[in-house]
């Protein structure tokens, strides 16, 4: 399965993309209200299956950031945070699903501002705590 996404990722995301453009043009804004719900699915599915592997994508983004080498403590680190991760975007998946149904001006202001707002106030948190925790020495 690795093998075709490396091979044929760029033909899934271009088909992917005129899909939505398509589903868009045909329905309107109704089909628009869909796609951070499909966008937040995949990034879920995405967390949550790595924790069933033997890497999480935490890890291997931690593998590359320090050098292709990581201590027991940064593995244990990452699987945590892999977890946190997956609760934050499934919050995120239901939020985008409520306000499918909700006025257009609420689904506008929690998708295309709070959202945003929420995923880089959570990233910027996790990346403090990291760099403190690495000049502490405890990663």
């Amino acid at each position: 399965m690795k093998k075709i996404f490396k091979k044929y990722g760029f033909i899934f995301s271009t088909l992917f993309t005129f899909f939505i453009i398509a589903l868009f043009y045909f329905t309107g804004l109704r089909a628009l209200k869909i796609y951070p719900v499909v966008v937040n699915f995949l990034f879920f599915i995405i967390f949550f299956s790595s924790l069933f592997a033997d890497e999480t994508v935490i890890q291997k983004f931690a593998k590359i950031n320090e050098g292709g080498i990581l201590t027991e403590k940064i593995k244990n680190y990452t699987k945590k945070l892999t977890y946190l991760w997956c609760i934050f975007l499934f919050f995120q998946l239901l939020i985008s699903i409520i306000t499918c149904f909700l006025d257009d001006k609420i689904w506008i202001i929690y998708n295309g501002f709070i959202s945003y707002i929420l995923l880089g106030s959570f990233f910027t948190i996790e990346y403090t705590i990291r760099i403190i925790l690495k000049r502490k020495k405890i990663l």
